[in-house]
């Protein structure tokens, strides 16, 4: 136990403490158990009053920590021996059950059975696992990522090579080696196949194998679902719908001028940087394997939400995310985002999202367990009202099917020109460009400047053999320099 039992027992209820007056409901404390052992652990204590927390302490405590170690040994399999102590709290004697994540992960209370049985723990409460859970379960104790498991009865031409080769434009050539390294292809009985993580990547028809992996985004009126102004589905690779959520909502967002320095930078009202990483977050993290619901991005006047199904991983809490802890769900996905630089160190995303909202003055983005998900909440520092100038489609009241496809082209013009214009002396390395320029975070130089840049023929690498070389360097083309000629003004 982290804290001493007198502080223990004054916090409130939550993913790994829970309180018990008494043992007149011992279902209800198998379950808490149960629960405990497949999420992150926990302790449950007997003799206090949830609501008032009042030490009540147990009555004849040896005969109860008897009747409960039985209990426990005949109801939850496979077998949970946990750790029960009696403890003294303001004169009075508390039954503490200590509970660990277990390696034998999934349990469940006997006498509901293998599938109706299992528990993973909410919050404060205790949720029934579905199959999928129970597998995702299963498969977290035995240390395999769903993203790496093999689809047998598909083949390479499933995979639209095309769009993954120029996504790794530059990075790596996509050969049938660089495939098998990235576990794009898996050998499965003497012939390479997809991974799960591939056809979620790259998969020809994903939607149809995953009818859940895509992204749902809506722009709400007022600071509630009620009225939905404008929505787009996104269904294409996982690395391009990135940007494309984020074009979204720079759609939905204002744009200012900052010329407190030489070179002019432009000023969102939404944190693009806190968003992208969020949003790339959700994208690794998602359980792709539960099924009822997409990745869903939220725009309201206050904030923006970002959800995506699955419940935090077996063994992490909220607080272990707070802190940096980092446990990848989905290796295959997280490779290739970690190689196209989406990501850019395990474990600093959440750190790095804290310190930037303090730095921008925004209130502090929360994460919770809702359901079987997890949504980011990102709160503006400003309410920002829909705008009918915003968008030229009619307001709606629900999730209508149509996509839109509109590109803001205007947004990355402005931000390959500020490129353009650093390397107007000499060629610079990554580094220096993200100095001169005002970016902090990679991804975003990478995504909303150089990529762009380069794929206009404009910016080109001093060692395009070696992309990731230490020495690397970027300059202008000469299609670049006459852009700069024409447009000095």
């Amino acid at each position: 136990m982290r804290l001493p039992i007198s502080e223990l027992v004054r916090l409130p209820e939550g993913k790994t403490l829970e309180f018990k007056r008494d043992v007149s409901s011992p279902k209800n404390i198998l379950k808490s158990l149960v629960a405990f052992a497949n999420t992150a652990g926990g302790v449950l204590f007997i003799g206090v009053e949830d609501g008032t927390k009042e030490i009540i302490g147990v009555s004849n405590p040896l005969d109860e920590e008897e009747r409960l170690c039985s209990l426990i040994a005949d109801s939850i399999s496979p077998r949970l021996v946990p750790n029960v102590e009696l403890m003294t709290v303001e004169g009075k004697t508390v039954l503490a059950i200590e509970v660990y994540l277990s390696g034998s992960r999934p349990h469940w209370v006997r006498k509901e059975g293998h599938i109706d049985g299992v528990y993973v723990r909410l919050g404060s409460t205790n949720r029934k696992a579905d199959r999928e859970l129970i597998a995702e379960l299963q498969r977290s104790a035995s240390g395999i990522s769903f993203d790496e498991m093999p689809m047998p009865d598909l083949s390479l031409e499933e995979l639209d090579l095309d769009v993954a080769k120029k996504r790794f434009k530059g990075v790596r050539e996509l050969s049938e080696e660089e495939l098998i390294t990235l576990k794009i292809l898996i050998r499965e009985q003497g012939r390479l196949v997809p991974s799960t993580g591939a056809m979620l990547l790259f998969g020809k028809q994903r939607d149809f194998h995953f009818p859940d992996a895509w992204i749902q985004c809506g722009r709400f009126k007022g600071m509630d679902k009620a009225y939905i102004f404008d929505h787009t589905e996104i269904h294409e690779d996982l690395p391009g719908s990135v940007e494309s959520v984020m074009f979204f909502l720079k759609k939905h967002a204002f744009r200012s001028a900052d010329f407190s320095d030489i070179r002019r930078k432009d000023v969102w009202s939404i944190p693009l940087t806190i968003l992208r990483e969020a949003l790339v977050n959700a994208i690794v993290h998602a359980d792709y394997s539960q099924k009822g619901a997409p990745i869903r991005v939220s725009f309201f006047d206050d904030r923006i939400e970002i959800e995506n199904p699955g419940i935090l991983l077996p063994g992490m809490t909220i607080e272990d995310v707070k802190q940096g802890v980092s446990r990848i769900r989905n290796r295959v996905i997280a490779r290739v985002f970690r190689e196209l630089d989406l990501i850019e160190q395990w474990g600093s995303g959440f750190r790095r999202i804290l310190k930037d909202a303090e730095e921008l003055g925004l209130p502090q983005p929360e994460i919770i367990e809702i359901g079987m998900r997890v949504r980011f909440i990102v709160y503006l520092a400003d309410s920002i009202a829909v705008s009918t100038e915003t968008h030229a489609g009619k307001e709606t009241s629900s999730w209508p099917g149509e996509q839109v496809t509109e590109q803001v082209t205007e947004q990355v013009t402005e931000q390959v020109r500020s490129l353009v214009i650093c390397l107007e002396d000499k060629s610079l390395g990554r580094r220096e460009v993200m100095q001169r320029v005002g970016i902090s975070s990679r991804p975003t130089f990478v995504y909303d400047y150089l990529k762009p840049a380069i794929q206009a023929g404009l910016v080109e690498m001093t060692q395009p053999d070696s992309p990731k070389s230490p020495t690397q360097k970027y300059r202008l083309t000469a299609k670049g320099r006459k852009y700069l000629q024409e447009n000095r003004g």
